[in-house]
């Protein structure tokens, strides 16, 4: 290791520290007087702490701290958690970042080997206190409905439990101000698994964990074939769920429900498309590839999803940057230093194994664990830049080849060192030489380092991990591209709070950024190679991933960058495609809400677009007449001697509520209204009934059978659940299209769609039937935000326009995204097929009969539409209508009370001009205030001011 420094490695001193780097290096890691050092000197005090440390558990400390000093200033980055607590004064701090703790089916005593939930609260409590996030598999616990012998009672679930860790991590703090974060897994086939995909769309729920589903081959066989698949649990269900049709298997599982796993797919789709979560983890992929098959069974991973590890078991990170080993980068000559890089790994790995002997453990089950197994997780950052510097694009198979061979490289050169390790030190406890060569992972290995594994054993059962690198990289990397990511962007503003209160701005740039124009001048043009996340197709990111997992034991914190824009069916295809590829997961961020959004692009043939705008719109070339008349009764009919109605009670896994529907018999029944009832109905089904009741009094029967068409599709949380006429059950896509469904056989039974079909005014009407889909080019949609703290909802709202034959705009479609209940999508479904009524007068008297619709404790302020004053709304619903009629009032079309305009004046429309600044909303930023936290690199990252969350 004692050699001359590298080309690379002085080039990278010539620029001078950035005001980012001192700030986090100084706040998060320098301790004590390193705190009053220059830049340099800082970083190489905080170095020689750490090396120091590491050293002292060796044999000849003094013979080692100076390479482990060497390998820090070439590179190698420790895990937080080491930079921040090696050496320094604070005893019962851990240098680990994260663990996985069990998590039992009791509430005190130890099941099955895995402690109580009370007892593995206090154990998790513990862990963060002393500076390690969590991860836990809540799967043991009984599902909600489950018979509980020892109260004669039912249980209330996994997820009631996970509120109660939620709020411990909130109250705990960890070990240096830090947070304590959490990962919380359950499997694909665990009863409650619906509730818990969609347990965070509710704001301010679980704001403490990062969720993943963990997904079995079995899963996903059932999801490609569209077939049935089985939600089971140990635990007996209550006699209530018997009743209802719970029965056991042979193999003593007792069975919940039967549902179509392309429908659960689907809502993890959804919820994965619209809100972030949940993640993805192939669990039987990452049980074939583990080192330790024979030894353990992993069911969760550490809250960044790198480590996938058993129970008590922890990540012991570092990383080099590979950046440090590129020589005469942005030439081409550029090469990549494959010596130095190899001798850097080598040592890495030997001051990982011995931060585990050096660490405090919070628990001794955790001590015990580690000492067994030996399990370290080295991987690299700055692979972006370290691409852009030799020349070569991230989205190109070129860079894949290079990235694939470097990881090959640490690879090898990672267990060569632990062999050696082995031979010096001994090997882990645990190692079975034959049984271990038989693993996925170590079945790829070269034949000569399998001989050395025989011959000599391995002192770390698994090696090697690419985790999200965000303030180690601020802080030692010069802000160097995060982990296995591209480079965000080239430079942003922070902004940091003073300690009086005010803010300071300053710039922080890319490292490669930063290197190519310290070479070539502020004016020169940046290569082809610089290329950003942003910049990066879906499934270019994702083949990065799957070029390098191959040579990586563990997993890889990849986050797959995809436009709002993204197509849906494709982000779908997209995750069927990881498993395919052999992820082990799979993670993506979709922004929420961006202005002027373009819209989605589908595989149906695009409409013509007005390419003569920059501000295009989706141009309809042909519109019908004007439909009047259209209305049986334009409002509901007084009949003073009363009507009949009929009522069906839905019983929904969360819900169970009253459907009725009633008729008027003057001739044929005719159907004419529809509500919910019940303490239980969802939020939205109010308003959906209120707006079917007047397609109902239309003289249009194939205008209501597609409505309740459309309405049956929309997606939610899918159940089983009884329907008419016989009580058979059957799978439907959530409450929207339960409700649907009823609704519809009860008109059929009426006979209303018996006979020739008649006269259809509305369809008629309509100047698109479908929705009109854009081209590549994409079009513009209105977009606002909308909170209500009363509630919870914290969503924004998009609305899609056209531009018809007459060159007037019109609103066609109107979608949601973000925190609120999934029945309103039903709502923007039903409303985005009035839209496209070409009389006005439809849609404006469907949101007049909304723009007043109360909701118990659901009123809150908002600015009033079109103006800067604030006053009470009455509901979320009331709101969205209130909104929706101002659009249609920009646009000529509708004035302030919802009433059609004749001939009125057409306005142009809001969206920013080019080349403004976009707003990404996100969760509060603990720095400085703004809600403008959103995901980047696979860390939490503010948009506003720059701060970094808890990774690295």
């Amino acid at each position: 290791m004692n050699k001359p420094a590298s080309a690379a490695f002085v080039a990278h001193l010539d620029l001078l520290w950035q005001e980012v780097s001192l700030d986090v290096l100084r706040e998060k890691y320098a301790k004590g007087a390193e705190r009053e050092l220059d830049g340099p000197e800082m970083a190489r005090a905080v170095r020689l702490r750490v090396a120091r440390a590491l050293a002292a558990v060796e044999e000849e400390p003094a013979r080692w701290e100076p390479v482990f000093l060497e390998a820090l200033e070439r590179g190698f980055i420790p895990g937080g958690r080491i930079n921040s607590a090696a050496g320094a004064e604070i005893r019962e701090v851990t240098l680990i970042n994260c663990f996985v703790q069990p998590v039992g089916d009791s509430i005190s005593e130890t099941v099955d080997g895995k402690p109580g939930i009370y007892i593995a609260l206090r154990e998790a409590a513990e862990t963060m206190r002393r500076g390690g996030g969590v991860g836990y598999d809540f799967s043991a616990i009984r599902p909600k409905g489950a018979r509980v012998r020892g109260t004669d009672s039912s249980a209330s679930g996994p997820i009631s439990y996970m509120h109660v860790f939620d709020q411990s991590c909130a109250t705990v703090e960890s070990a240096g101000a830090r947070r304590g974060a959490q990962m919380g897994v359950l499997r694909c086939d665990h009863p409650d698994i619906l509730d818990f995909i969609s347990a965070k769309r509710e704001a301010g729920r679980l704001n403490n964990f990062n969720i993943s589903v963990g997904v079995t081959d079995a899963f996903m066989a059932a999801v490609a074939e569209d077939a049935l698949f089985e939600l089971v649990h140990k635990a007996e269900p209550s006699p209530a769920r018997i009743a209802g049709g719970a029965h056991q298997r042979e193999d003593g599982l007792w069975v919940y429900a039967t549902v179509k796993a392309r429908e659960v797919w689907r809502v993890v789709m959804r919820n994965t498309y619209e809100a972030a979560e949940p993640g993805v983890l192939f669990l039987d992929r990452i049980n074939a590839e583990n080192n330790l098959h024979y030894a353990e069974r992993i069911e969760a991973t550490n809250p960044c999803g790198e480590i996938p590890i058993p129970d008590h078991g922890c990540c012991c990170l570092g990383s080099i940057n590979l950046t440090r080993f590129i020589l005469d980068p942005f030439t081409p000559e550029a090469r990549f230093d494959a010596e130095g890089f190899a001798a850097t790994v080598g040592v890495a790995i030997r001051m990982l194994d011995n931060v585990l002997t050096a660490t405090v453990w919070p628990l001794p089950q955790q001590a015990a664990e580690a000492a067994n197994k030996r399990r370290v997780g080295l991987g690299f950052t700055g692979l972006g830049d370290a691409l852009i510097q030799m020349g070569l694009r991230y989205d190109t198979e070129a860079a894949r080849a290079a990235a694939a061979d470097w990881t090959r490289a640490m690879r090898d050169a990672a267990y060569h060192a632990s062999v050696a390790l082995a031979r010096e030190k001994g090997a882990f406890p645990l190692f079975d030489a034959s049984k271990l060569l038989a693993s996925g992972m170590a079945r790829r290995l070269p034949g000569e380092i399998r001989d050395e594994i025989a011959a000599h054993g391995l002192r770390n059962s698994h090696l090697l991990s690419i985790a999200p690198t965000g303030t180690i990289s601020l802080a030692f990397a010069d802000n160097a591209s995060n982990g296995i990511e591209p480079a965000y962007s080239w430079f942003y503003t922070r902004k940091k709070r003073e300690a009086d209160g005010s803010m300071r701005e300053y710039r922080v740039e890319d490292h490669a950024w930063r290197l190519w124009r310290a070479r070539r001048g502020n004016d020169a043009a940046l290569p082809e190679a610089f290329v950003n996340a942003l910049e990066i197709s879906a499934r270019d990111h994702m083949a990065m991933q799957a070029a390098i997992q191959p040579f990586i034991c563990a997993a890889i914190s990849k986050t797959v960058n995809v436009p709002e824009d993204y197509p849906f069916e494709e982000f779908e295809t997209l995750y069927l495609e990881a498993w395919r590829a052999g992820l082990k997961g799979i993670t993506t961020y979709r922004p929420n809400s961006v202005l002027g959004s373009v819209l989605s692009v589908e595989k149906e043939a695009p409409r013509d677009l007005d390419e003569s705008d920059p501000e295009r719109r989706i141009r309809i070339t042909d519109a019908p007449n004007v439909a009047l008349q259209a209305l049986r009764w334009p409002h509901r009919p007084k009949l003073s001697a009363g009507s009949p109605s009929w009522t069906y009670m839905i019983e929904a896994p969360s819900n169970r509520f009253a459907v009725f529907v009633g008729h008027v018999e003057n001739g044929a029944p005719q159907p004419f209204e529809v509500w919910v009832n019940g303490e239980q109905t969802p939020r939205g089904l109010g308003a959906l009934a209120k707006n079917l009741s007047m397609d109902m009094r239309a003289q249009d029967r194939a205008w209501l059978a597609a409505k309740l068409d459309s309405l049956a599709k929309t997606p939610g949380a899918p159940y089983s659940v009884p329907m008419p006429p016989d009580g058979r059950v059957l799978p439907v896509a959530g409450n929207v299209s339960a409700f649907a469904q009823v609704v519809r056989w009860r008109c059929e039974a009426l006979g209303l769609f018996d006979g020739p079909e008649g006269e259809t005014p509305l369809v008629d009407a309509m100047f698109s039937r479908k929705e009109p889909k854009s081209g590549v080019d994409g079009t513009l949609s209105w977009t606002v935000d909308i909170l209500n703290p009363a509630t919870g909802d914290d969503f924004a709202m998009f609305v899609k326009e056209c531009v018809l034959p007459d060159g007037s705009k019109r609103p066609y479609s109107v979608w949601l995204s973000g925190a609120y209940p999934l029945e309103f999508n039903g709502l923007t479904r039903s409303l985005s097929l009035d839209m496209r009524v070409i009389d006005p007068a439809w849609i404006g008297k469907k949101l007049r009969g909304l723009k007043d619709l109360p909701e118990a404790k659901g009123d809150f302020f908002a600015r009033v539409p079109g103006s800067e004053k604030q006053a009470v709304q009455p509901s979320t619903i009331a709101y969205v209508a209130r909104l929706l009629i101002h659009r249609f009032g920009m646009l000529g079309i509708l004035d302030p009370d919802g009433y059609p305009l004749a001939g009125g004046a057409r306005l142009w429309t809001d969206a920013p001009a080019p080349g403004a600044a976009v707003e990404t909303p996100g969760k509060v930023c603990p720095e400085c205030g703004h809600a403008a936290v959103v995901r980047r690199d696979g860390c939490d990252f503010c948009t506003a001011c720059g701060y970094t969350g808890a990774c690295g």
